[in-house]
């Protein structure tokens, strides 16, 4: 059974928010914890508590006044027996008042609005981000209807009040309940809750002030984009109900894996292979770039496996900025697996020359080489 809200404060149905407040603060000096602390003075207060929180709540009032209770389960004290329903009073609310406010007309709705957005997905290689690209995309989407120039009308005129709901967009009618015959707001379907109708709408949109249509875009992606950042063409999405203003295009950017070059940022990473001799003397490497020049990374005599030599300004352009990032070649060091018996002779020569011998290294022996690689690896 649903709880007498009023009754609790004492005051009549039709008392104000201004009545139930004074109504709550006479309560609450007689049974306040602090000046009453029995248990039941402790209960009074909860009750008179939550009843000056509901009847000042004007969706739970209404809950009230229709004969519910909105602190129940189900939201009329009864859970789903009470008329099938086993929602909260929100749900309750809904189904009898339309999800209005307390029953009441809710805003219309602009007959003219901007157009959606469209998200699409374009996959470039790593060379088309270098230097950039232009794709030229075909999109089926709402475009301006021609003869009326979006508004709608046949005549061009403006739209005028509509009949039905007198420019609301709503119209109230009578539904029966488990409470008895209630109003609901319901949409206009004559306006579609706009509140205005084309008294002679265009044959070639029906009034909308769009058609659908496909057309064809051009799509710039700018040098130096990364995969995964995302394009935005202002305006070039559908036009908006009504002739309103166009969406955007929202185009997601994939970069395809290169063969030999690893992007991190803006810059490009590569593995040459330098067989042990040239490594040892010092040599020259070729490697093309993704603009089809060739840049040329000069090996040091004497560099060891797994060196990095670093060039500036070689790697990506970096986005919408001066200048591009560096290229990074990671040296593979080549040593020959078979040796005809010359080639063996003249290495059994350097060894015997050199005279380096074979240990193991210390920490005290090695300086930032393998040894130190691997406590870094292993993180001590």
């Amino acid at each position: 059974m649903a709880r007498d809200y009023y009754g609790i404060l004492g005051v009549d149905r039709d008392a104000t928010d201004a009545e139930i407040k004074k109504a709550y603060r006479k309560l609450a000096r007689k049974y306040h914890p602090d000046v009453n602390p029995s248990e039941e003075a402790a209960e009074k207060f909860r009750e008179a508590s939550l009843a000056q929180e509901v009847l000042t709540d004007p969706q739970k009032r209404q809950i009230v006044d229709a004969g519910g209770d909105p602190e129940e389960q189900g939201g009329f004290g009864g859970g789903a027996g009470a008329g099938g329903f086993s929602g909260g009073f929100g749900d309750i609310f809904d189904a009898f008042f339309g999800g209005g406010s307390g029953g009441q007309r809710g805003p219309r709705v602009s007959r003219v609005r901007p157009g959606n957005d469209a998200l699409l997905h374009m996959e470039i290689s790593l060379e088309e981000a270098f230097s950039g690209v232009t794709r030229e995309v075909t999109v089926d989407t709402a475009v301006l209807c021609e003869p009326c120039q979006g508004s709608g009308s046949k005549s061009k005129s403006k739209p005028v009040m509509c009949p039905t709901c007198h420019g609301q967009g709503q119209v109230m009618e009578l539904q029966n309940s488990i409470l008895g015959r209630v109003q609901v707001a319901r949409t206009c379907t004559r306006c579609q809750g706009t509140g205005e109708i084309v008294e002679d709408p265009c044959e070639n949109c029906g009034g909308d002030g769009r058609v659908r249509s496909r057309r064809d875009l051009n799509i710039s992606v700018p040098a130096g984009i990364a995969d995964g950042m995302r394009i935005r063409l202002a305006g070039k999405g559908e036009v908006g109900p009504g002739g309103g203003p166009n969406g955007s295009i929202f185009v997601d950017i994939s970069v395809a894996e290169h063969s030999h070059f690893l992007r991190d940022g803006d810059d490009l990473h590569v593995t040459i292979h330098v067989p042990a001799v040239e490594a040892a003397l010092g040599t020259e490497v070729k490697v093309p770039m993704l603009d089809d020049s060739t840049t040329t990374v000069n090996v040091a005599p004497g560099t060891q496996p797994n060196s990095t030599i670093s060039l500036d300004g070689e790697g990506m352009p970096r986005l919408r900025r001066e200048g591009r990032g560096h290229l990074v070649a990671h040296v593979d060091v080549t040593i020959p697996t078979e040796l005809d018996r010359h080639s063996r002779e003249l290495f059994e020569k350097l060894r015997d020359q050199t005279r380096e011998e074979v240990g193991v290294t210390s920490k005290h022996d090695d300086h930032g080489g393998l040894f130190s690689r691997l406590r870094s690896k292993f993180g001590r």
